[in-house]
């Protein structure tokens, strides 16, 4: 039984996983800040207050921001945290008790999208989430356990698009593993042989979604694809979706993102390594800095994959 973010089987999910033991980006990167001597703790219950206006909400949104401490004890340079980006229809809530135990030694921060969405293309959504990105890893950095090298962003579905879209965009080099879970490159991220940011205004009704300005990733991130031959929602082979957004095939996005990061290797072909039971597929590059996990876990992940995740992630 997979993981999902489908509202649906979100019950039939979160009991497989209690089961398991398991500002612009234009010029240059910029260097994570360090936490002075009297920089603030992060709690679960500390308020991270981040309101964004646009003409959809002129009077403003408050981004519900969901915090879970480890209960491990805090490396001598502060705990590495990840922010958790829900599926469409779901709750910052919901993916941070899902990921409490498969990352129980990170700090887990989960905001919550405008109408439980993520603005790429055509979500209820036209929110700048970007920016609330943008302001919520400068916050989290400014934080005394918090470790600001190590800033990681997981995705899923509707989530993973907008991770990916860091990936392409935010050039905080304290961001340093980006994690996109059955939702690989789509085409207005990347075409014409390069990567696009998001625009100011998304619109289904133009070339591209409107995302036509250029980008410089940084290339040196941990970058984690994870998708799915049998997935309904997302296609692997790439082509037209359910989502209204044409996406890359999986195994060229990932070879895509690994040439950018300056490896010179060949696409690899065939079925890739195979790993585990359920079985997985992985294709590694840059000696497993960029992967991509092929699996058949539908819109979701099955076991194996979600030991990936768990290795991919320590330090």
């Amino acid at each position: 039984m997979p993981l999902t973010d489908c509202p649906a089987h979100t019950e039939l999910f979160m009991k497989l996983l209690t089961t398991i033991p398991f500002l612009l980006l234009l010029y240059s990167c910029e260097p994570a800040p360090m936490p002075g001597p009297e920089a603030p703790v992060l709690t679960s219950t500390t308020t991270i207050g981040i309101t964004k206006s646009w003409p959809q909400e002129p009077s403003g949104f408050t981004y519900p921001i969901s915090v879970r401490l480890p209960s491990v004890t805090m490396p001598e340079e502060g705990f590495p945290v990840c922010i958790l980006l829900h599926g469409n229809g779901g709750t910052g809530a919901q993916i941070l008790s899902q990921f409490s135990i498969i990352l129980d030694d990170h700090i887990l921060v989960a905001p919550e999208g405008y109408q439980n969405s993520w603005n790429l293309c055509a979500e209820t959504s036209d929110a700048p989430d970007i920016e609330m990105v943008n302001d919520l890893i400068d916050s989290l950095q400014t934080y005394s356990n918090v470790n600001p090298q190590n800033i990681r962003i997981l995705g899923i579905s509707n989530g993973a698009g907008l991770a990916n879209s860091v990936w392409i965009e935010h050039t905080n080099e304290g961001v340093d593993i980006v994690c996109a879970i059955v939702s690989h490159l789509n085409e207005p991220q990347f075409h014409s042989d390069a990567f696009h940011r998001i625009g100011s205004r998304t619109d289904p009704g133009v070339d591209y979604c409107g995302y036509q300005e250029e980008a410089q990733p940084i290339s040196t991130r941990k970058y984690l694809s994870i998708s799915n031959e049998n997935d309904p929602i997302i296609p692997y082979e790439g082509g037209s979706s359910a989502v209204g957004i044409n996406f890359l095939p999986a195994e060229e996005a990932i070879y895509v993102i690994a040439q950018y990061q300056g490896s010179s290797e060949g696409r690899i072909s065939g079925p890739g390594m195979s790993i585990g039971s359920p079985e997985i597929h992985e294709y590694a590059y840059l000696s497993g800095q960029v992967v991509h996990i092929r699996g058949q876990a539908r819109h979701g992940l099955n076991s194996t994959q979600i030991s990936y995740i768990q290795s991919f992630f320590s330090n």
